[in-house]
């Protein structure tokens, strides 16, 4: 062990242009993800009609929800297993990305005039194609930042960069169909998503061929079985505290961003542009302001402190004149750049942890599982404005414009689930957080000892690498 511990290497670093390669992959999935999520539901419920047809709208949530919940961990476990000539991540991220291009583009194509049911069908079809590609790239990406570095700042960094970069895209995903859905019909707006799709999948290719993987933990690596890996996840306290809190954050910033359009078009009645600019703004000021936060609080401490200002904000917006609701929106913004920078390095510190106690890592299989438990909170995200609109008896648009006649109930359902209830659950977030228990002296000792075993395991492999060739003097 000694020898082991002398040898151990400094963990890599990253330079600036790195660290932007690295984030642009993010910013190819955002530019998808941040349309897929903001125009989704006002694209199903109000400009399809289907709010008129709730019930198809619960089952398709109820289906997608169970096939989440079935192919998020099994695709994290095929990755943890995989010994791919080129890894285990970086394949599935490249070879996937065209899927993920096609299936996002072919939801805005759904048959408007065919009725209902086609209507259902299609969109089914579609999201659970859509998902499956979206899943399989991000899972493993997001399993590949741990094990990149375990360097706690520089793995902050990365994704300080991921995040930016994330922000661009959700911006950009809410100003690209705000340019194009008040046209009087859907081709414009179809076309502007085939341009998308084509440049999301672009940036997430070009990020696959500027980082390679870290050999040892393909090849020496014995992965656990699929019991045994399902086991020691849900026996990790870590896991399941963290797994509990991105429940609500997850349930969030789906309803959040789903719910945009529809406070820009009956509340503020006012262009979309303003409240992301209000949103956004101080999203991307947060994210720089995150790292510092981090080091003077601990990560842990730091995401309930920002946690608490954006569900504090969201409450109030429920109860504020128009121009208070603005301000409330600064505020949210501000503080969902908690989860959106700190949780992933969290899910890098449960690794670590879980590591110590395997001899493996297992990045695919911990955000498989998160997945498993976290995508349903997607599914939840569009059943509750749902139900409450058409609690409210919400009366679709007839063509592109809002129907602004609409019972006085309909206001008060579109406050509810995008102010009362989102920010209620982060306040319940933080106080799942406080019994988090990788902070302070025992996560120093984690990151310590983790070191050691990626020595040992480095070693190992060189050891490997040297009785595979042959001794030229021999030759």
């Amino acid at each position: 062990m000694e020898n082991s511990t002398s040898n151990i290497q400094t963990p890599p670093k990253f330079s600036t242009k790195q660290r932007i390669y690295w984030g642009l992959a993010s910013f190819g999935g955002s530019i998808i993800s941040g349309i897929y999520a903001s125009l989704l539901p006002i694209f199903l419920t109000d400009y399809l009609g289907m709010v008129e047809y709730a019930e198809l709208i619960y089952i398709m949530s109820i289906i997608y929800a169970i096939w989440n919940a079935l192919n998020d961990p099994l695709f994290g476990i095929i990755s943890d297993r995989s010994k791919l000539k080129k890894g285990r991540r970086i394949p599935y991220m490249r070879y996937t990305a065209p899927f993920l291009a096609i299936f996002f583009i072919l939801v805005w194509f759904a048959p408007a005039e065919s009725g209902p049911i086609a209507i259902f069908w299609w969109m089914l079809i579609v999201t659970l194609l859509y998902d499956t590609a979206y899943t399989i790239i991000f899972l493993v990406f997001s399993a590949l930042l741990p094990e990149v570095t375990e360097n706690e700042i520089e793995r902050n960094y990365l994704q300080v960069f991921g995040s930016f970069f994330s922000l661009l895209g959700m911006i950009l995903g809410f100003i690209i169909p705000e340019i194009f859905r008040h046209q009087t019909d859907f081709l414009p707006l179809q076309m502007a998503m085939i341009g998308v799709g084509l440049v999301g999948m672009a940036f997430i290719m070009f990020t696959t061929y500027k980082f390679s993987e870290r050999p040892e933990f393909t090849k020496i690596d014995e992965p656990l079985g699929f019991i045994d890996s399902i086991k020691y996840t849900f026996r990790n306290k870590s896991f399941l505290t963290l797994v509990s809190a991105n429940f609500m954050s997850i349930l969030i910033q789906a309803m959040l961003l789903g719910s945009l359009f529809y406070l820009a078009d009956y509340i503020t009645q006012s262009s979309t542009l303003i409240l992301i600019v209000f949103l956004f703004l101080p999203l991307i000021l947060g994210i720089w302001i995150t790292p510092k936060l981090s080091k003077r609080f601990g990560v842990v401490r730091a995401d309930q402190i920002l946690l608490t200002i954006a569900g504090i904000g969201l409450i109030l917006l429920t109860f504020m004149p128009i121009i208070g609701i603005y301000l409330c929106l600064a505020l949210a913004g501000f503080g969902l750049t908690g989860p959106l920078v700190l949780t992933t390095v969290m899910w890098g510190e449960v690794a670590d942890e879980d590591e110590l106690r395997t001899g493996v890592r297992r990045e695919g299989v911990f955000f498989g599982m998160n997945a498993f438990i976290t995508k349903p909170a997607q599914s939840l995200a569009l059943v509750i404005p749902v139900a409450l609109l058409a609690w409210a008896n919400f009366i679709p648009r007839t063509g592109t414009q809002p129907n602004l006649n609409q019972p006085p109930e309909v206001f008060l359902a579109i406050r509810l689930f995008i102010g009362l209830i989102p920010g209620t659950a982060l306040l319940i977030e933080v106080l799942i957080l406080q019994i988090y228990p990788l902070r302070g002296e025992y996560l120093k000792e984690v990151q310590e000892k983790v070191l050691t075993v990626h020595a040992e395991k480095h070693s190992k492999l060189e050891d490997m690498e040297k009785k595979r060739t042959p001794d030229v003097r021999q030759q």
